[in-house]
């Protein structure tokens, strides 16, 4: 599994650019899943970094953690609404696990409520899926040409240039 760490580590430009546009939008995301027909579906989501892993969580029910439920690959993408994309967008793809670990829930129910004052302390989680990228990407308009960096793990960061 890709630790948060680990992709940073790696991936230095892409994760910088991904926590600025991410932390810029109030931390929402676009979350790519597949339905249970296998088309693609776009849904919100507000994804967390804690204790060195990306976590996908949110409102229990929902029909995007049905789709992580039954296919865990994921696509996430950062939210804009600049048809320039000047400040550049992410996107990190990979697959979650759920991980059980009532402890974890606990511990990520505080800091959650810390930081954000959102308390739900008291619930239980439907699902609590940790993200384990299998790779990332930035867009960025730079003058009169667009850069394309991409990431895979042990490869490292690789810029592609179009004109």
């Amino acid at each position: 599994m890709t630790t948060w760490s680990q992709f940073t580590a790696e991936a230095p430009h892409i994760s910088e650019l991904f926590v600025r546009r991410y932390t810029a939008t109030g931390y929402l995301c676009m979350l790519g899943t597949l339905r249970s027909d296998g088309f693609p579906r776009i849904s919100p989501v507000e994804p967390r970094i804690f204790e060195d892993t990306l976590v996908i969580a949110g409102m229990p029910g929902t029909t995007k953690f049905r789709d992580l439920a039954r296919d865990p690959r994921f696509c996430l993408h950062t939210a804009t609404v600049d048809t320039k994309a000047s400040d550049g967008d992410a996107k990190l793809f990979g697959t979650v696990v759920d991980l059980p670990d009532k402890d974890v829930h606990v511990r990520f129910a505080q800091q959650l409520f810390d930081d954000t004052g959102f308390d739900i302390r008291d619930q239980e989680f439907d699902h609590f899926y940790i993200a384990d990228l299998s790779s990332a990407s930035t867009v960025e308009v730079i003058g009169d040409h667009l850069d394309i960096t991409i990431w895979k793990p042990g490869e490292g960061e690789r810029v592609v240039r179009k004109h």
